[in-house]
């Protein structure tokens, strides 16, 4: 019987515990990681592969002076990244905080735990992050959209050699400000280095590499979305209790009130009395 009130309490316990869960907080934070670290980890390989193929195949050689030439372009972008994972790891878990106190402050609202101003304004300033960051991933969407259009024209080309013969098509990353002007690195079709390019894995596997990073970058923008969602009807949530938390306080003043007034006249009828 000892075992049984034991088993029933922690059980209660943890009925309780996984209530107190916000779990659309949770999803959005679950899918937000999981778009970060798609778009961070392909996205870095991606470059990688990317100027693996410029050496290569495009004999596009590192600027010896400090200038900004492609590749430090790519190592800007790769520290980018490395931010991104880092800042996204710690807001994250700001939101997921956030949603279990607007939780706790809605589900516990007569009880020790009230909400406050600054409660407000914090939910508020989350939702205006929120928002800023949402744009702001997607213009990453589109920023990773065009590797991945460029990387499908080239293996484009190479899926179909075989019906391009007796044509030459040439791929000239001066065309996209890759390289400067002044150097043709052109490499048409004809040649054995496209041929060894089609064939290698550095092509095929960066071409999909950016496609995963894509759709990271399509997966924090959603997770934004869901994150909107949640702070907005939790701040409608919260907006309404702290109304009913006023009404019931102006009731309870005039309850008071009332029941002064009827203990001063009771006082008053019976000293009239004696």
């Amino acid at each position: 019987c000892f075992f049984n009130i034991r088993e029933r309490r922690c059980l209660e316990c943890c009925i309780k515990c996984l209530g107190g869960i916000p779990y659309p907080s949770l999803i959005a934070t679950i899918l937000l990681y999981a778009g970060v670290a798609l778009f961070c980890g392909c996205g870095h390989e991606a470059l990688t592969g990317t100027v693996t193929i410029l050496q290569d195949y495009f004999e596009v050689v590192r600027s010896p002076v400090d200038s900004l030439d492609v590749f430090t372009m790519i190592d800007i972008i790769k520290y980018v990244i490395y931010g991104i994972a880092s800042a996204f790891f710690v807001y994250g878990i700001l939101l997921m905080v956030e949603g279990f106190f607007t939780s706790g402050a809605i589900k516990d609202l007569y009880g020790d735990f009230k909400i406050t101003t600054c409660g407000r304004c914090v939910s508020a300033w989350f939702i205006m992050l929120t928002y800023i960051f949402m744009l702001a991933w997607l213009g990453v969407t589109a920023f990773t959209s065009i590797p991945v259009f460029i990387y499908f024209n080239i293996w484009n080309i190479c899926q179909n050699t075989t019906v391009l013969e007796g044509a030459t098509l040439c791929l000239d990353p001066r065309q996209y400000g890759i390289v400067p002007i002044a150097e043709a690195r052109t490499m048409c079709t004809g040649s054995e280095k496209f041929y060894r390019m089609c064939e290698s894995n550095e092509l095929d596997m960066t071409f999909h590499l950016f496609i995963c990073a894509l759709a990271g970058a399509g997966a924090a923008v959603i997770a934004m979305i869901h994150y909107l969602m949640v702070l907005s009807a939790n701040w409608a949530y919260v907006k309404d209790a702290c109304r009913m938390q006023k009404y019931e306080d102006i009731k309870s003043k005039e309850e008071q009130e009332l029941h002064d007034i009827h203990s001063t006249r009771s006082k008053e009828r019976l000293n009239a009395y004696t």
